[in-house]
């Protein structure tokens, strides 16, 4: 097991702790509640899941109340990648800055998820080569020139894969709203792609409820990893989530066609990515059935209502 250069542990040796640590150890008892995980790799209690985790800062979003970590893989739970990690007020954050490597709990039931008791180990810059992340406006990118899309805007055709591995555009909607949205299935924090899939689902259903509702409508959930999400993990994930195909299409495709579609609306992909280097973040489009942007909600805190009803109005909009 190792934290970084002064922290090592194996078979017959005790675990060294840096000095900031072994402080922070002897003044605060959740230290040592992080440091008895680390051995365990997970704590059970009352349905709720707690994760020792590590890793680097890579920004402090205040108004979300979320620090993005760039972290090691949590056993058991999540591979290394970066993320952003909710936390419940901004002062579990005091004293932590871009940069520092810092240990932290990760608490995570069946649809939410919090971190607390943050530990700077080391101010020390990262010994990490530096890496694009998904959603930085300063990543290099191909297609510089692609257009930020708003409300009104016509959306371009893009071709993709489905969860059958049959091959479809965009312009295959035409006539119909269209709701897409981008995840990867190997997110397993409950307040993202989960919940963005499961509103999804609860949106599907709640629209197929609606006897008043025309039923050109559909639902498209595009992955953003498409070496590790092929057709037959998007149809298992899709099942997982009670996708009715006639309905919702899980689908990924070409570094060509998910880094442009996503750059229109503020999603910064890059080639050859690695998913700790991937910076997960939300966006769900609503369009119209002559093809025209009609609504994008930001982040996760929409719900089946809100976006049913943005179908509603999607539904109603003159040629």
């Amino acid at each position: 097991m190792s934290f970084h250069r002064g922290l090592a542990s194996g078979p017959g040796r005790a675990m060294v702790f840096p000095m900031r640590l072994r402080i922070a150890m002897a003044s605060c008892p959740w230290v040592l509640l992080w440091v008895a995980l680390l051995g365990t790799g997970c704590r059970e209690s009352g349905g709720e899941k707690t994760y020792a985790v590590r890793g680097i800062v890579r920004e402090l979003r205040v108004a979300e109340k979320e620090v993005v970590v760039r972290h090691e893989e949590i056993p058991g739970y999540m591979a290394a990648m970066t993320m952003p990690f909710p936390v419940r007020s901004m002062a579990e954050l005091a004293g932590v800055k871009v940069g520092d490597q810092v240990a932290f709990r990760l608490h995570v039931t069946a649809t939410n998820s919090h971190s607390d008791a943050f530990v700077v180990v080391s101010n020390a810059p990262a010994a990490v080569p530096p890496g694009v992340v998904l959603n930085d406006t300063n990543a290099f990118s191909l297609y510089a020139d692609v257009p930020e899309l708003k409300r009104g805007d016509t959306l371009p055709d893009y071709a993709f894969t489905n969860q059958f591995g049959n091959a479809f555009h965009l312009r295959d909607y035409r006539g119909n709203v269209l709701v897409f949205n981008f995840i990867f299935t190997r997110c397993p924090l409950p307040d993202f792609c989960p919940r963005a899939s499961s509103g999804i689902a609860d949106t599907m259903r709640l629209l197929k409820s609606r006897p008043s509702v025309p039923g050109n409508w559909r639902m498209l959930s595009l992955s953003f990893d498409p070496v590790a999400d092929t057709p037959e993990v998007l149809k298992q994930y899709g099942e997982r989530f009670g996708c009715d195909p006639a309905y919702w299409t899980i689908g990924t495709g070409a570094f060509d066609q998910l880094q442009p579609l996503g750059s229109h609306f503020g999603l910064y992909f890059a080639r050859n990515v690695t998913p700790d280097n991937q910076n997960h973040n939300l966006r769900t489009v609503v369009v119209d059935a002559q093809g025209r942007v009609s609504d994008i909600l930001v982040g996760k805190d929409w719900t089946p209502e809100m976006l049913a009803d943005s179908v509603v109005r999607a539904l109603s909009a003159k040629p």
